[in-house]
């Protein structure tokens, strides 16, 4: 009489070893891996990697030496791009560009026709040259998110290398009253058809700018 042979399959044999590792009670493998660097050290400077990375994502980076450089560049920009309707809401903006008689809309006044919005941020992202903005500030959510060209204002000190540096410094400036909107930015808004047609500007600003300013030393 032939005895039945109960054959064990591949995936039976993977399923039994993964039932056994889970009977296993063992503390974390890895106990520093949030610690842990995953990614090689960058060779080029911070301020450097955060203007390529820009760049790479179609935004525009804009060294300034110090604040009158600054008005200058922004000056260049608007009279380049003919621009009349410019909106600074914090006040920490507006007393820099009043400083140097910058015209700019300090109210909502015919917000529907704002051509630039002027906000500063939280920190910038060198991997990604991503930006990190919230409504903690008087700049709100529309400010970068409704003209179609978008200038930040940031200052050196505000650059770190990974979006978690970025969202500790939120927690050391906010602590337990984080703002309600946290948003990081990647360049202009981007989006794309069926056809992968690429349209910049469909859902947010079209052009999206960092002025970089050098931390004024007391």
């Amino acid at each position: 009489m032939q005895k039945n042979v109960k054959t064990t399959t591949a995936k039976e044999r993977m399923l039994k070893k993964v039932r056994h590792a889970l009977l296993q009670k063992r503390e974390a493998p890895y106990p520093n891996f949030e610690e842990a660097d995953l990614r090689p050290e960058e060779p080029e400077p911070i301020d450097v990697l955060f203007a390529q990375r820009l760049t790479d994502v179609a935004g525009k980076f804009v060294y300034c030496e110090d604040e009158l450089n600054f008005i200058e560049n922004l000056l260049v920009l608007a009279e380049r791009e003919k621009l009349r309707a410019m909106y600074a809401w914090e006040p920490a903006v507006q007393r820099l560009l009043e400083k140097y008689g910058f015209p700019f809309y300090r109210t909502e006044k015919e917000f529907d026709s704002a051509e630039m919005g002027i906000t500063t941020c939280e920190a910038l992202i060198a991997r990604s040259g991503s930006i990190l903005i919230s409504n903690g500030n008087a700049a709100g959510r529309r400010l970068a998110i409704y003209p179609h060209l978008h200038v930040v204002v940031a200052y050196a000190s505000q650059l770190v290398l990974d979006i978690k540096d970025g969202l500790q410094l939120i927690q050391r400036r906010y602590g337990d009253n984080l703002p309600s909107l946290i948003n990081v930015i990647t360049g202009p808004s981007r989006t794309a058809d069926i056809e992968k047609t690429l349209v910049l500007g469909a859902h947010g600003p079209k052009e999206v700018y960092v002025f970089l300013l050098e931390d004024r030393i007391n």
